[in-house]
């Protein structure tokens, strides 16, 4: 048998494909016709069985897998969340007047609750700065520490019973007269302040002259913005001394009411003597360290 080019193959096969099926012999020509500078042996009157004995080399099948797409796995419900842990209790405190429990130790945090005057509250023993911590249903909560006391107030004594309730009987005047001389210390006070509120402020420092800051006008919505109120910064016993000087001589100076220790006392309402304020968070704010002077 002698070698042949493909193009020699083709012409020498065709003749025996009649009896070959077209498919098999198109893909026996195409490999013949592909494989360039091949040289293909085949004989001279080849048989149509000898064709059909040529098979085509299949590729080889590989299976390849198919991905298939996981939904992810939700962990949360297996996650254990956190809560934060309770504070301790480590003792308990009486609240010395109506005050308010604040979330955070400042006087602007939301408040979540209040205290009655001579209420037992748990505390942790945690401070910060001016506030107390509290254990208030089982979470933290604040308390401004001034209002807080280890022993409970004594009990207020109960108005005796009677027909006619008895007028409360009025102070007397912790100094007799009232000076209208300036003031020798704090007279820039009386710039920007109405006329009886400056007769307050000299007939204060008179009989107190202990006092040496007084706060009158100032930008604001009210009586100071006006100039109708005066701040007599001063606290404790003599704070209280001052507060019922003013009260007593309230229609000589024409005040209006006056604020000390979170309690108030007006004109409008002087049969019923000091009221309590409600608790507005701070010293200054709960008149603690001055003694508050309103006038018309």
């Amino acid at each position: 048998m002698a070698p042949v080019r493909h193009k020699d193959a083709l012409r020498a096969v065709l003749p025996h494909l009649r009896s070959v099926r077209r498919i098999g012999v198109a893909a026996v020509v195409t490999s013949a016709a592909v494989a360039g500078g091949v040289f293909v042996s085949l004989p001279e009157e080849a048989p149509a069985q000898s064709v059909s004995a040529i098979s085509m080399a299949r590729p080889e099948v590989r299976s390849v897998p198919v991905p298939v797409r996981v939904a992810p796995i939700s962990r949360s419900e297996d996650r254990v969340r956190l809560e934060p842990k309770p504070p301790e209790v480590t003792g308990h405190l009486f609240s010395t007047t109506v005050v308010n429990i604040r979330a955070l130790p400042s006087e602007d945090a939301r408040r979540v609750g209040s205290l009655e005057w001579a209420e037992k509250i748990p505390v942790s023993g945690v401070t910060r700065g001016e506030w107390t911590e509290v254990v208030l249903d089982g979470q933290s909560a604040w308390v401004f520490t001034a209002y807080l006391d280890e022993k409970k107030p004594r009990p207020e004594p109960e108005p005796k019973e009677t027909a006619e309730p008895e007028p409360e009987p009025e102070p007397e005047p912790v100094a007799t007269g009232l000076s209208m001389a300036p003031c020798a210390t704090g007279s820039d006070v009386e710039s920007g302040i109405v006329p009886n509120a400056v007769a307050v402020h000299r007939a204060v420092c008179a009989a107190f002259p202990q006092v040496t800051s007084y706060g009158g006008w100032r930008e604001d919505s009210g009586e100071h913005g006006t100039g109708q109120a005066l701040d007599i910064m001063i606290s404790g016993d003599t704070g209280w001394e001052i507060a019922e000087f003013v009260r007593a001589n309230a229609g000589d100076l024409g005040v209006s009411e006056v604020l000390y220790s979170q309690k108030i006392w007006t004109v409008e309402r002087g049969s019923e003597g000091w009221r309590w304020m409600e608790d507005r968070g701070s010293t200054t704010a709960n008149h603690y360290d001055h003694v508050h002077v309103t006038v018309y």
